[in-house]
């Protein structure tokens, strides 16, 4: 079998291991029969409202378990089911509403108001279901989500590898764009090592079957980020595709207190995080109150720098974790990976290169191992089909290179003379001070790296002289003392001189995103007010 969809796998795991728990959410928990009837249930709805295959349906919803369960429902239907970011606002949820000619959206409760203009300026959004968050009573025209059963069982499409899901992803700049995954090639690339099980790619039911009875249920895995960013959501889905139970937080904002109690007490064998942001408020909150997390074996990390410092704190928590730091992006998973056990070093931003990909120069070459080279990162094989409604997008994102066709969002990297990737940034965020480049994410490494710096962002400003000018904004420890100069000399001491900072500031917050991720647009837009130019 070489069709992968997600339909056939759950519900033969709902088969197999029915009472066993498949997504918990405080105190409510679906067993995997559960669940398989809650995504049936979900499909005869939308099929019973006129959603037609190829329709999206929107997910404006924190973690929860409809989140996946109308996913899968979306699946069943034949439509689209695609993310919504939670901190969009009107404009931005009308933005891509419109762009991804959604049909249906499933919110919860507390996004009612703006659904309600949403839905005065997208007149095809023609189905709401609201998830209630006590916050009603709702308008007429929004359905109760836990009034989904249809009189008649109807019809559904026949599941299919070929079915598409999109995960809308905004970068740095620019509006939304909604990159295309058929759920064959996902199932194929996240079907990797370090989990309870790894089905043949060209293998069938019965041997998925055959391994979900002689070892049981999947690993216990809780994703810390939101279930609307794709480290969040690919993590579920492994874990949804392994027979396992996934735990979703309660807390609609990183909450590390609460993570770190629900990964003790679920014993918790897996978790997905976003790097920096989410691993050292986590391992404080550790250290200071004790937790040991001995049933934890593997934490993937991908969206943010995972430093070689916080790796360390890890291990020392819990030795016998495996920590698998991802190199990958929306467009392009499976760039390169870094794992890192009590048995070998951490690395910072360093990852052993992923099958099928290459490192190009500016001018067409592929990098040279141990050159100093830098090329952009472009990853061949199972891609994306594109972005939606974006041809020309997708044409520059990925292009065809000696017949092969390739995934390259911009990444920048070197190669080791061992074939190892050390990523500098995106090439979009690439300063250009007096002809030198400056990537971002090298120098904020450097500065977090400082026991004084808690978080750190480094963009361009304008500078009369030298065209652009390296500057940052730093997030300090508790009761730490500013020093500029200091900050500058010890980026120095291991950077090349140009790469320091010209001007540092401190800011009460460095001010990610629940995803972990960084808004350097905005913090483009304030170096302009606070930097001077000369």
């Amino acid at each position: 079998m070489s069709d992968w969809n997600y339909l056939d796998i759950w519900r033969l795991i709902a088969e197999v291991q029915p009472e066993s728990p498949c997504i918990s959410h405080g105190a409510r928990t679906l067993s995997w029969r559960d669940f398989v009837r809650e995504v049936d249930r979900w499909a005869q709805r939308f099929v019973a409202d006129g959603v037609k295959p190829g329709d999206a349906v929107a997910l404006y919803l924190y973690n929860c378990p409809e989140y996946l369960t109308a996913f899968g429902g979306a699946l069943a239907a034949g439509a689209v089911p695609i993310n919504v970011n939670y901190r969009y606002g009107v404009d931005e949820v009308t933005y891509l509403i419109h762009n991804a000619d959604a049909a249906a959206i499933v919110a919860h409760g507390t996004f009612v108001d703006i659904i309600a203009s949403v839905r005065e300026r997208h007149e095809d959004l023609r189905n709401i279901y609201i998830v209630d968050d006590g916050l009603g009573p709702y308008p007429d025209w929004a359905h109760d989500s836990s009034q989904l059963d249809v009189a008649e069982h109807l019809p559904l499409p026949l599941p299919s590898g070929d079915n598409i899901f999109m995960i809308y992803t905004g970068g740095t700049t620019g509006m939304p764009k909604g990159v295309m995954w058929r759920c064959d090639d996902m199932f194929a690339i996240s079907n990797q090592g370090g989990w309870t099980k790894r089905y043949d790619e060209n293998g069938t039911l019965a041997g998925i079957e055959e391994q979900l009875r002689e070892r049981g249920p999947g690993y216990r895995f809780i994703p810390a980020c939101p279930l609307m960013h794709g480290t969040g959501l690919i993590g579920a889905l492994r874990s949804l595709q392994e027979g396992g139970h996934t735990v979703l937080l309660e807390s609609r904002h990183y909450d590390p207190l609460e993570f770190a109690r629900v990964i003790e007490e679920q014993k918790i064998n897996c978790t997905a995080i976003v790097g920096d942001p989410f691993a050292r408020p986590l391992l404080d909150v550790a250290e200071n109150e004790g937790y040991h997390f001995n049933d934890l074996r593997l934490v993937i990390s991908a969206g943010a720098m995972f430093s070689a410092a916080q790796k360390e704190r890890l291990i020392a928590i819990t030795p016998d974790v495996t920590i698998a730091d991802a190199f990958s992006s929306s467009e392009a998973l499976g760039m390169g990976t870094a794992v890192t056990t009590a048995r070998s070093k951490p690395e910072t931003a360093t990852f052993r290169i992923g099958a099928n990909v290459r490192v190009i120069t500016d001018d067409g070459r592929d990098v040279i191992p141990g050159s100093g080279d830098v090329g952009k990162v472009m990853l061949g094989g199972r891609l994306p089909l594109g972005y939606y409604k974006d041809e020309a997008k997708t044409a520059a994102t990925f292009p065809t290179l000696d017949g092969v066709r390739y995934s390259c969002p911009g990444d920048m990297a070197t190669v080791g003379l061992d074939g190892t990737l050390t990523l500098l940034g995106r090439g979009s965020q690439c300063i250009n001070t007096g002809g030198e480049k400056v990537f971002p994410e090298e120098v904020e490494e450097v500065l977090k790296r400082h026991p004084f710096v808690l978080d750190a962002v480094v963009v361009a400003a304008p500078h009369e002289r030298f065209g652009q000018q390296v500057v940052a904004s730093v997030e300090l420890t508790a009761g730490a003392s500013f020093d500029e100069q200091e900050l500058r000399d010890w980026v120095k001491t291991q950077l090349a001189h140009y790469k320091a900072p010209r001007h540092i500031r401190v800011v009460p917050s460095i001010g990610r995103a629940p995803n972990g991720k960084m808004d350097y647009a905005r913090h483009i837009r304030e170096a302009v007010e606070w930097v001077p130019t000369s």
